[in-house]
């Protein structure tokens, strides 16, 4: 027996010593992960809109319950808001068995609640319920709920950024994991005297967004409203200031709460003002008219025939889209405040297939704005190569072309901004714990596309738009001069313009001699009383004049006199001469 004994002593310590000492060294290690903290998102005003916060997850060892703790059940279900029966079932799964029949692998740990606050997890130690622990990680929160869902993005339960600043970010926001290694003993507890190595965790650092939380606030308060009254498919609202490029809100419907991502569809998770393809329509002439005034081919006071229906080209006869109405011979800036499709067709012309696509281009259209959030499209853009026989006229009105809403609305804040196109941006800066500056994000011009003299001839145009005489007469608001463009488009349905499905849009900005804000407005199909078309001017313009008053009651603008205003409009004109 000795003998027998001493062998297997020998056996073991001598010739299987390099792999049992190996398995106890694995036995006896502690290798523990310290997660860093995710860094926080906040508004331009340091309003918070993302944070991480202390949460655990509390499950239990079925091998260390013991039955004197049945009773501590049904106050623990409390704690958890479980039903009674789910503890039961989690401490009834003793062993696991796999594939094969033959391997039983014992539970050690069963989940009960992903995540539980410190609070809480508080009370459930008191109770002393040997077996039930729970793991301290860090959980995700936007406090604010759906607001800026599509700006925002979330963070996983992998711990993975899907979409938005979390993810357009996540470089700087999530931080180094730090790490622990020592021994733990018979009960699997570290043992702190045996730590061999420790490297703490570096937490993430902070975005501010150039977002303002109130007039995030204001714009969605105007899209539940536009939802309501007119129950379209979806709807966008963008709000940015043009002489920098930084977006001061962007909201769509349908939204969803990031808090719950996992629940929303994800449909609702698209960024539909980057994402979502339309033909512009009007707001689109705001491209053949500049373009034709920058090579000097027109001034606003020339006359354009809007009477006849054809045009000679070469060795073609053209046809010429209609208008609504018979406008007769008018001058460049009627063709603008009446948004006449056959003098915007006739500019187009004049431009040629060349200079119209350059200036197309120029505008932004056809390419993406390198907005840096996931999922945006450049939209549709053809070389003159590809054009057919009518394209040359249906292109300066805003056909065979496909824009974002947030191409559209870089486009007119490039007029807004003396010709100059913008990077649209939505981080300002990154910064630390102590609030210095670690990344900033400064503003990027992209381009100059049109002329500064240019620009404020066609500012001049676009706010008679906003006018009695004009088709936007309901973004008009008191006090100040509102520069915009209307946009009512058909869209093609299984390869015809529909006469019931359309996008109704505006775009605009104040004050149009010194402008502070641009605001795009576009409505997917709106629904209208039976017979009615739902305009640009109808839908989307009263929406513009609701957040446009919303902003310079929060900014606190004071309204122009008519004496300024005239004043204003010297200045402006003087300058770009």
């Amino acid at each position: 027996a000795f003998c027998s004994l001493g062998g297997r002593l020998v056996w073991l310590q001598v010739f299987e010593s390099d792999r049992f000492s190996e398995v106890a060294e694995v036995a006896r290690k502690n290798f523990a992960t310290i997660k860093a903290r995710r860094g926080d998102i906040v508004d331009s005003k340091g309003n918070l809109l993302a944070t991480t916060r202390s949460v655990v997850e509390v499950g239990l060892d079925p091998h260390s319950l013991i039955e004197e703790d049945r009773l501590k059940w049904e106050t623990l279900a409390g704690y958890l808001e479980l039903p009674r029966e789910e503890i039961e079932k989690a401490a009834a799964l003793k062993v696991r068995t796999s594939s094969d029949p033959s391997i039983v692998r014992d539970v050690r740990w069963v989940k009960l609640k992903a995540e539980v606050d410190e609070g809480t997890y508080r009370k459930i130690q008191e109770l002393r319920i040997k077996g039930v622990y729970g793991n301290f990680k860090h959980s995700r929160l936007y406090p604010n709920r759906k607001l800026a869902s599509h700006i925002l993005g979330f963070v996983n339960k992998e711990d993975v950024a899907a979409m938005g600043v979390e993810r357009f970010a996540d470089y700087y926001l999530k931080g180094q994991d730090g790490w622990r290694e020592s021994e733990k003993d018979g009960r699997r507890r570290e043992m702190p005297q045996h730590r061999s190595l420790e490297v703490k965790a570096s937490d993430g650092l902070n975005v501010e967004l150039s977002l303002d939380r109130r007039i995030q606030d204001i714009v969605e308060e105007e899209i539940a409203s536009v939802v309501s009254e007119f129950d379209p498919l979806s709807a966008s609202i963008i709000v940015s200031d043009p002489k920098s490029g930084y977006v001061l809100a962007l909201a769509n419907a349908p939204d969803f709460d990031p808090n719950l991502f996992n629940t929303a569809e994800l449909a609702n998770q698209r960024n539909r003002a980057l994402s979502d393809l339309y033909e512009p329509g009007s707001t689109f002439k705001i491209v053949a008219v500049g373009g034709a005034m920058n090579e000097g081919l027109i001034t606003p006071t020339d006359i354009i025939d809007c009477t006849k229906s054809t045009i000679r080209r070469g060795n073609r006869n053209l046809r010429l889209p209609s208008d609504h109405h018979p406008l007769g011979k008018i001058s460049v800036s009627k063709v603008v405040q009446k948004s006449s499709n056959r003098g915007a067709a006739r500019l187009g012309i004049l431009l040629g297939s060349r200079r119209l696509y350059d200036y197309c281009w120029s505008f932004g259209f056809g390419q993406k704005t390198d907005f840096g959030i996931g999922g945006e499209r450049k939209g549709t853009l053809h070389p003159p190569s590809k054009w057919d026989g009518l394209t040359i006229t249906r292109l300066p009105i805003g056909h065979a072309v496909s824009v974002t809403p947030m191409q559209i609305h870089a486009a007119m804040s490039c007029v807004a901004n003396d010709g100059v196109l913008m990077k649209p941006q939505f981080i300002s800066r990154v910064f630390d714990q102590s609030g210095k500056t670690v990344v900033p994000f400064d503003p990027k011009p992209v381009r100059k596309v049109i002329s500064t003299k240019v620009s404020r001839e066609l500012s001049e145009m676009l706010v008679s738009v906003v006018s009695k005489e004009g088709t936007a007469r309901r973004a008009a608001i008191d006090g100040f001069s509102v520069a915009g463009k209307t946009g009512t488009t058909q869209k093609l349905i299984e390869g015809k313009y529909s006469n019931r499905h359309h996008v109704a849009s505006f775009v605009g900005y104040f004050p149009a001699h010194d402008p502070k804000v641009v605001i795009t407005v576009v409505v997917d199909e709106p629904k209208m009383k039976k017979g009615i078309l739902g305009y640009g001017g109808v839908v989307a313009a009263p929406s513009f004049q609701r957040v446009g008053k919303g902003i310079i009651s929060y900014w606190g603008l004071k309204p122009e006199s008519k004496s300024q205003m005239v004043a204003s409009h010297s200045e402006y004109i003087n300058r770009a001469l």
